[in-house]
């Protein structure tokens, strides 16, 4: 029993840094309907700039995530306002092949760039495994769980109370109408991919904390889109339970499935969920479907 308590803890922990994660993909969605296809490598960059701060500049973890913060921020927007502007009422699929350059640029220029700074990210505090109730914790997953927690309950007040959080929904509602009303939506638009500048950073250095640091952030993309379409591609609340779920299924399917079918099948788990769902709710858990006059 207690060994199965503490597969569900771990993966609900390691859940919550998920979704941190998959809003930096669900911000951007929700206001431009761009599907992100490099947000692995932004996740990596930012995580991969902490590192540059914290080791080659001698900054604190602090002082390195606001930094990171900021340069991150600034390039997300400079993309924003440089070529997704540009491409505004082209195909779907011409915004996924830049998304998808974009990627493979960053990767190229960080390994040039950052390739021999060590990845690591150390937490200032002691990393002993805490026991409670016989259920051991890792202190790191702990603190990166707590950690993205407070960031996503940051955004959310963000979206939901905040003038701009305002524009930036009636942006996603109705590009045209926000126009109308007198929205800039050039530069809410930029401030939405500088946003996901920002949380993908503090995603990326949770990540390095719990998993470890190195170019390999960047595979972390790849286990997002099963969340965000799982939950709801314009849904925050639906993509916060499914990242807790698949955590949790992710930790349930290594600690009794791998031992049994081989390792790596917790990998491919969550796909599979992710299909069974799809037969059954399309557009998702929480996802709202497109209304369609007929």
């Amino acid at each position: 029993m207690i060994f199965l308590v503490a597969l569900v803890v771990d993966g609900a922990l390691a859940g919550t840094v998920y979704a941190l994660a998959a809003l930096a993909f669900v911000i951007v969605y929700k206001a431009s309907g761009v599907i992100n296809f490099a947000l692995g490598e932004w996740l990596m960059l930012g995580s991969r700039l902490v590192a540059a701060g914290v080791h080659a500049l001698g900054l604190g973890l602090a002082g390195a995530v606001a930094v990171a913060c900021g340069g991150t921020g600034s390039m997300a927007a400079a993309f924003s306002g440089l070529a997704l502007r540009r491409m505004v009422g082209q195909p779907t699929i011409a915004l996924i092949m830049v998304t998808l350059g974009l990627g493979a640029l960053i990767r190229g220029a960080t390994a040039v760039g950052l390739g021999g700074v060590a990845g690591g990210i150390p937490l200032p505090i002691p990393l002993d495994a805490l026991v409670v109730h016989g259920v051991p914790l890792a202190a790191g997953k702990l603190v990166a769980a707590l950690a993205a927690g407070l960031a996503i309950v940051a955004v959310s007040w963000f979206f939901r109370a905040s003038r701009t959080g305002v524009a930036l929904r009636a942006i996603a509602d109705d590009q045209q109408t926000a126009l109308a009303v007198g929205i800039d939506v050039d530069r809410h638009l930029a401030l939405t991919w500088a946003l996901m500048g920002a949380v993908g950073v503090v995603a990326g250095t949770l990540w390095t904390v719990v998993m470890g640091g190195g170019f390999g952030v960047a595979l972390l993309g790849l286990k997002i889109f099963p969340i965000v379409i799982l939950g709801g591609l314009d849904s925050i609340p639906g993509t916060v339970v499914a990242a807790i779920l698949i955590g949790v299924l992710e930790s349930l399917a290594a600690g009794y499935l791998d031992p049994v079918v081989g390792g790596g099948f917790s990998s491919v788990a969550s796909y599979l969920v992710l299909l069974a769902v799809l037969f059954v709710r399309p557009y998702g858990l929480l996802g709202r479907p497109d209304p369609a006059r007929v």
